[in-house]
């Protein structure tokens, strides 16, 4: 009578399993050290660069307001006073400007009724009119909102709402700043790869960062980016994460 026996065949199946698991860690072994080597062959930068702007375009908003009991009667006081604030306005040179939409408010009083109660009853409208000015005369609109004080003897109170300064070739800037940015992070990696004995080959990837525009002298940050509308002068910074290769 013949004795069969799995034992050769289960050594095999054995061997087989452990041969495929060495093969397996073998592979991921290689894998991170081909990985480690690959990243030892880059590194890593930041380069940043910084100009100084002055704003080229002003744009002044302000308003005035008359009252009337009757909406007619408030209408035609808004347009007489926007005849005077014409003629202020082309005497300095600026005949353009924008007249937004005039707003229109009832003017109401507390009173009591017959039975003794508080109620609110009208008594006139006020209407506002609100103008904007865009312009490259920074001097001369800078000065409107003070100058303007002249339309008081004239019964007109023109009320200044404030000033904002766009600099219209931020753009172009930020093209510009973006090569000398690149440049900056080069020479942080050279100067980084140098301590150790390397050099750099090429550029890999390069990503631009946030633009921050601020007041002059100003080093505020945010995710978004910052534009300052509040400053003559400003400081644009934009800043490059860069990957070069190490020779």
């Amino acid at each position: 009578m013949e004795n069969s026996s799995p034992r050769p065949h289960l050594f095999g199946l054995l061997a087989g399993l452990f041969l495929a698991a060495g093969l397996c860690f073998a592979s991921i072994l290689f894998t991170r050290t081909w990985t480690h080597l690959h990243e030892s062959q880059v590194i890593d930068v930041t380069g940043s660069a910084r100009k100084n702007v002055l704003s080229d375009l002003v744009i002044w908003r302000a308003s005035f307001a008359v009252e009337d009991e009757a909406l007619l009667g408030a209408h035609a006081k808004l347009q007489s006073d926007l005849e005077k604030v014409r003629a202020f306005l082309r005497a300095k040179g600026m005949g353009e400007f924008v007249l937004l939409p005039v707003q229109i408010r009832e003017i109401t009083e507390r009173t009591k009724n017959d039975e003794d109660e508080a109620v609110s009853k009208r008594v006139g409208y006020r209407l506002t009119q609100r103008i904007e000015i865009k312009s490259a005369d920074l001097a001369t609109t800078t000065r409107l909102g003070t100058e303007s004080a002249v339309l008081l003897e004239q019964g007109v109170a023109l009320v200044s709402e404030g000033l904002e300064f766009i600099y219209t070739k931020a753009s172009e800037a930020k093209v510009e700043m973006m090569a000398e940015a690149t440049k900056d992070a080069r020479a942080r990696a050279e100067q980084i790869a140098s301590q150790g004995g390397r050099k750099i080959k090429e550029l890999r990837t390069a990503r631009m960062g946030v633009v921050q525009i601020n007041p002059l002298y100003s080093s505020a940050t945010s995710w978004e980016g910052n534009n300052d509308t509040s400053s003559l002068e400003k400081t644009i910074t934009t800043t490059i994460s860069a990957t070069f290769a190490l020779e």
